[in-house]
Order: C-alpha cells, then structure tokens, then sequence
C-alpha cells in the first residue's frame, strides 16, 4: 500500500469510527470509541510514518514537561500544536486565536497566559486547557478536544462530538497526528 493510500485509508477509518462513537446509540458508540482506540495502536497508523524522533518536534521539551505537569498523552498534545498552529508561534487565525495551541484572548486570559505567541505560555496555556476539558468530559479524549475546538457547550448540547464538520476533522485529525507521534513520526 502506498504512502497516500495509507494516510487516505487511515483517514477513512477515524471518520468511520467518529461517526459511529457519535451515532448515539450504545453498540455502535461503543463500537466506535473501540475502533478510535484501535487505530490510535495500528500498524496501518505507523506504515504511514515510521521515520523521525523528538528532535524533529518543536518545543519538544516544553510539550513534554506540560503534558506530565497535567497528566496528558503527551502525542495528543503534540497532535494538538501541530494541527492548531502547525508549529508556528506566531500563528493568528481570522477569529484572533493565537499562538501555538491558538487560544481566544478570554480564555488564554483565564488560563493566566498573557503572551499567547510565547511558546512557553502557549503550551502551558494549551495542556491546562486541555486537561481542563478532559475533566469535564471524563478523560474521553475525542470529547475534549472535540470542546478544545467547538467549545464544551456544545459538546454537552450534542451529547458528544457536535456534527460540524470542522470539529469532527479537526478531532479525527488531531488523533491521527498523534498516532503518528507516538510511532516516531516527525511534526512535517
């Protein structure tokens, strides 16, 4: 299989296992939280990218040390930075959220972060925030960075993953990224 079928292919199988974790009723939710559990451990996920070490992440340290600081998987949060900002601490998206994990004004405010294209700031503000969600939504991962991107109203609105198709990408996205972490992949 090659590289694009492979990164294709894996794509198809989180939006499957998205959808069916989303579907509301309790098989094909189980089901589906089950098959995002699987992939994020396949060896489908690592044909993709079985090239590169930390040195070919960014901020490697300060990830690391903010994800055991907050007791996050450390990939999903690389996951996270790479899909926000690709990596760019100067990043600003149209609707003003800034930085590395691209945080809005108010909440990089109640976070304590006061210089959001600060990498340090940035990822500390991030992993809080993200642990803060995980908590709300009982360490599901998908949940919490499905309230990362959307908001957590609406995914308490939703009971679940709110079917915008930005969020449920981005969600997909961010697991496949750090599937790809955690077999060595690089943040290109």
């Amino acid at each position: 299989m090659s590289y694009v079928a492979t990164v294709e292919r894996v794509a198809q199988l989180h939006a499957l296992a998205a959808r069916l974790a989303a579907h509301g009723t309790a098989g094909a939710g189980d089901f589906g939280a089950k098959l995002t559990s699987a992939l994020a451990r396949s060896d489908l996920a690592s044909e993709a990218t079985r090239a590169g070490s930390d040195a070919d992440v960014p901020y490697a340290d300060l990830i690391d040390r903010a994800a055991a600081r907050y007791g996050i998987d450390r990939n999903v949060l690389r996951g996270l930075i790479r899909a926000e900002s690709g990596f760019n601490a100067r990043a600003t998206s149209a609707a003003g959220a800034a930085g590395l994990t691209q945080l809005m004004p108010a909440t990089a405010r109640s976070l304590g972060v006061t210089n959001p294209y600060d990498p340090a700031q940035a990822i500390e503000g991030g992993a809080k925030y993200l642990r803060q969600q995980l908590d709300a939504f009982g360490g599901d991962y998908r949940l919490a960075l499905a309230a990362y991107n959307a908001g957590p109203a609406a995914v308490r609105r939703y009971g679940g993953v709110p079917p915008y198709p930005e969020t449920q990408a981005y969600v997909q996205r961010v697991l496949a990224y750090a599937s790809e972490f955690a077999r060595g992949g690089s943040a290109r």
